[in-house]
C-alpha cells in the first residue's frame, strides 16, 4: 500500500536571524546577473514558489517577523502562521506548522527551512515521488547529499503525531533517530538540501557561486 500524493508544504521562518543581521527570509533570492537589476524575489519567496507545484498548499511560520513577511506570503498565494513562543527554538515552529497541517485536513507535509536557496524543482519532485511510491511503514522521505540529510524533507502522519507529542527540549533530528527503521533516504544531486545560511559571508559566498554556476 503506498501513500496518498496530497502534501502541505511548511516553511519554517520564525527565526530571528541574529548572526546575519537582517531577516534571513527577505534575503534576494537568486542573485542578479551581474550589472542585471533585482527582480524583487527572496528566500523566502523561491521557497513559496518551488513548493507550491507539489503541495494543495504552502504554510509559512513566522514568529515577532510575521508583519515583515506577510506581504511576501501572501502575495505567493501561501498563508501565515505565527508561532506564539518563538524562543522555544526551531522545533516548536515544527509543531506549530504540523498542527496546521492537520487542520487543514492533510495526512503529509513537506518541510523546509527559510535560511537557504530553494532545493530544485526536480529534487521536490522526486521527493514527492520516492514518497507516493514508498510503503506504509515509511513515515518520512529525506534526501542526502555528499553523505548530510538535508530539506526539504516529507513526512506522513504516523511522524506528524510524534513530533506533535513530543516536548520542546527534543529535536527533529533526535526524533529522526529514534525511528530511523521509518525513514527512507536517497541521494540526490543537489548541493542546496544541505547547504545553510547563517552569516553575511555565508551569503555573499553562496551569491558568488551562484553568479558562476
Amino acid at each position: 500500500m503506498s501513500r496518498s500524493p496530497s502534501l502541505c508544504g511548511v516553511i519554517l521562518a520564525a527565526g530571528l536571524s541574529t548572526r546575519m543581521g537582517t531577516d534571513k527570509a527577505l534575503l534576494p533570492w537568486p542573485p542578479p546577473a551581474r550589472g542585471a537589476a533585482a527582480v524583487g524575489q527572496t528566500f523566502l519567496s523561491a521557497a513559496i514558489r518551488s513548493l507550491s507545484l507539489d503541495t494543495d498548499a504552502v504554510i509559512v511560520v513566522a514568529g515577532e517577523n510575521a508583519p515583515r513577511l506577510a506581504p511576501v506570503i501572501y502575495a505567493h498565494g501561501a498563508y501565515l502562521v505565527k508561532n506564539p513562543a518563538p524562543e522555544r527554538g526551531q522545533f516548536s515552529s515544527l509543531q506549530v506548522g504540523l498542527q496546521e497541517v492537520l487542520n487543514r485536513g492533510r495526512d503529509s507535509a513537506i518541510v523546509t527551512l527559510v535560511d537557504r536557496p530553494p532545493a530544485r524543482l526536480t529534487t521536490i519532485e522526486k521527493l514527492r515521488q520516492v514518497f507516493s511510491a514508498a510503503p506504509i511503514e515509511i513515515w518520512a522521505v529525506v534526501p542526502e547529499y555528499a553523505g548530510k540529510h538535508g530539506h526539504p524533507y516529507v513526512v506522513a502522519r504516523e511522524l506528524i503525531e510524534v513530533f506533535l507529542k513530543a516536548p520542546l527540549t527534543t529535536t527533529a533530528r533526535e526524533i529522526e533517530h529514534q525511528h530511523r527503521q521509518h525513514i527512507r533516504y536517497f541521494a540526490v544531486d543537489d548541493a542546496f538540501v544541505t547547504t545553510n545560511v547563517n552569516t553575511p559571508q555565508e551569503y555573499a559566498a553562496l551569491q558568488s557561486q551562484s553568479a558562476l554556476s
